[in-house]
């Protein structure tokens, strides 16, 4: 007799490969009679001979016999622990499936779903360990309950590919590393005397620190220290150190090339004027853009807005906070953060914020300072499945909702004791030279669990909207009493964060999620599931976090009030834009009030869009309508937007984004 093999192949049957199954599902339920194994291998064989007399039979028969049999000879247990096997099984050779069709889609192009990752051979290598690492992951690690809650689309476990090997991000305490100086492998690079230095090292420090992490790498008090390197130089010398600093931050890969550094910068509060200079100096090289015009990618400028330094006519550095919007009226950057909203200003000056939005501050476990600390791992609820699925009854919706937050913050916990047990000679910058706050303290064999309790677990959400669309008919743009179900939910979740924080004694935390890859992903299992719900998941994308839809026609001053009172919940970090038709270079004053109104609306992160087309061929910036360019006509043209928080070209958007990108309007 022979037997069909799963990939196609006939082989010759051998009947002790089913009488070992048996013998081994007996064993793992106390029993292990390998004569009664064999009877009822026996057994086997004749149903299979009944049913099968006149062809060939499969893997997946011979499998449905031994259960059938099992069962019907009143070995019940036996059939259970055979089954678990089976499916076990069965789930490891979908994984290794899986991983083929992914190293094969890898190889003809990376995957798009992070719009900063390169189409480079290296990238091409880090993408298929990716997917190696994550097909791992959820098989082997993860529990089973956790890893089918991802795999059905409730949660997202982000950046999953690095579940046990390092941290998301961190504010990197630059001034430190410059006035001790640093081994970033080879060697001790000691501190350095001119800004042109000073400028390089940073840029260093951050493609260094963004090899042993996979999320941001950001510096908390950029202006204050870089200070102590501008004293007695000229505005041109600083000039040339920021100029070379943002040229460096564009084209020094990292991560095995697949990516320059996810690199962000807080300035605008220091009023010496050395740390004048680096705020001034920074901002004019940015404008200038990078060797022929073009628009820099990186890194993220966040001003930070503050009454008393920069805010107001009189405030010392009144004339850079103008500088600031005159530059992001350009160039889309700096973003602006509000250190005087209600949940900030308890801080001082130590609130930062990284381009991507995340925020780490309030701390549990220690010191609530911003240098040494970031985001341990965050997690996202499918907000629209559990509206759909709850029919409009809000009980339903609340008691799965607190249920999903629970499983999540039982995840968050398992990854957290996963990356408690890495050493710090598995992160060797990071936590060998002393990034993270405590890591100083610590040998090169001992685990980081102590001091990475100072970092965040983050519970995310996406498509508030829609969610309110499912529950109302109205999503918070359009209705007033969906707003305050809104804010409702909101709220609910923020509470379940910080009960999650006292029972952890870790610090959870609330986070706008910056959804790029999972925008498409939860709406595409959603529509296939529930069919097309009109507002819910008719298009390619889910409206990232508690924005207000970017195809909603409405007045940027409404839609500023509208999202603002979603801030001071999202602790873990926020933002919100208004859209432009054209780069509003022309009306300053109208994006200063703007600001302005977004301050007093106590909202904590926000920046303004618009779009940026620049001509390869002829250098040419401005907003290209057509494929040619109006000046030379050539078809080369780099369209630049912002995407979950950061900039990239469109031609590295994935089809959610596309999507989203084609149905924002204008906020008039």
């Amino acid at each position: 007799m022979k037997i069909k093999k799963r990939d196609g192949r006939d082989v010759v049957f051998d009947e002790n490969k089913i009488t070992e199954a048996i013998f081994k599902a007996a064993k793992a339920v106390g029993g292990a009679d390998k004569q009664l194994a064999m009877e009822l291998t026996l057994d086997v064989l004749r149903l299979l001979k009944q049913e099968y007399s006149a062809g060939m039979f499969g893997v997946e028969e011979v499998q449905d016999a031994v259960e059938k049999i099992l069962i019907e000879k009143g070995h019940a247990k036996t059939a259970k622990a055979y089954i678990l096997y089976r499916d076990k099984r069965t789930r490891m050779r979908d994984a290794q499936s899986y991983l083929m069709d992914a190293v094969a889609e890898i190889l003809i192009e990376t995957s798009r779903e992070n719009a900063n990752i390169s189409n480079s051979p290296s990238a091409k290598m880090l993408q298929i360990a990716s997917a190696a690492s994550k097909a791992y992951y959820l098989n082997r690690l993860i529990p089973e309950h956790m890893a089918s809650a991802h795999i059905k689309g409730d949660i997202h476990i982000h950046d999953l590919d690095f579940y046990g090997k390092t941290l998301t991000c961190v504010q990197i305490p630059l001034g430190k590393l410059l006035k001790n100086g640093f081994n970033n492998g080879h060697g001790y690079i000691r501190r350095p005397k001119r800004p042109a230095s000073a400028a390089a090292l940073a840029a260093i420090i951050l493609q260094s620190s963004q090899n042993d992490m996979h999320g941001g790498q950001s510096f908390a008090f950029f202006d204050r220290d870089m200070a102590t390197f501008m004293e007695k130089v000229t505005e041109g010398e600083a000039y040339q150190a920021m100029e070379a600093f943002v040229y460096n931050l564009n084209s020094m890969h990292s991560r095995a090339g697949a990516q320059v550094p996810f690199s962000s910068l807080n300035i605008g509060t220091d009023t010496t004027p050395a740390g004048r200079m680096v705020i001034k100096t920074l901002l004019l090289a940015y404008e200038k853009g990078l060797g022929r015009g073009e628009n820099p990618i990186f890194p993220n400028i966040i001003f930070r807005i503050k009454e008393g330094v920069n805010l107001n006519h009189g405030d010392p550095n009144y004339d850079l906070f103008k500088l600031a919007i005159r530059v992001a009226s350009q160039r889309l950057n700096p973003t602006f953060s509000f250190m005087d909203s209600s949940f900030n200003k308890p801080y001082g000056d130590q609130v930062a914020y990284m381009g991507c939005r995340t925020r780490v501050m309030a701390n549990k476990c220690g010191a609530e300072v911003t240098d040494g600390r970031g985001n341990l791992s965050f997690t996202t609820i499918n907000l629209p499945r559990l509206a759909i699925k709850a029919e409009r009854d809000l009980m339903k919706f609340y008691q799965s909702l607190s249920d999903l937050v629970d499983l999540i913050c039982e995840q968050l916990f398992h990854r957290y004791e996963v990356q408690a047990k890495l050493k710090v000679k598995d992160m060797p910058f990071l936590m060998g030279q002393g990034l993270y706050l405590g890591s100083d303290q610590l040998t090169l064999n001992d685990t980081i669990g102590e001091v990475i309790k100072n970092g965040t677990l983050s519970i995310g959400f996406i498509g508030l909207a829609e969610t309110l669309i499912a529950l109302t008919g109205y999503h918070h743009g359009e209705n007033e009493d969906s707003q305050i179900l809104g804010e409702e939910i909101i709220a609910f979740m923020r509470d379940k964060a910080d009960r999650a924080t006292e029972k952890y004694k870790l610090n959870y935390t609330l986070l706008a999620t910056p959804a790029e890859g999972l925008s498409g992903r939860f709406v595409k299992m959603d529509c296939h599931e529930y069919g097309l719900i009109p507002g819910v998941t008719d298009k390619d994308y889910y409206t990232n976090s508690f924005h207000v839809p970017v195809s909603y026609q409405i007045g940027m001053y409404d839609k500023i009030r509208i999202e603002a009172v979603y801030h001071k919940y999202t602790n873990a970090g926020h933002i919100s834009y208004v859209e432009f038709t054209a780069p509003p270079i022309n009306n300053l004053n109208a994006v200063e009030d703007i600001l302005r109104y977004m301050g007093g609306c106590d909202i904590g992160y926000a920046g303004i869009n618009f779009p940026i087309d620049f001509c390869d061929g002829c250098g040419y910036i401005g907003v290209i309508a057509s494929e040619h360019c109006p000046s030379c006509d050539s078809s080369s043209i780099r369209r630049v937007r912002r995407i979950t928080g950061y900039l990239s070209t469109v031609d590295r958007f994935n089809d959610a984004k596309h999507e989203e990108l084609e149905q924002r309007v204008a906020h008039t």
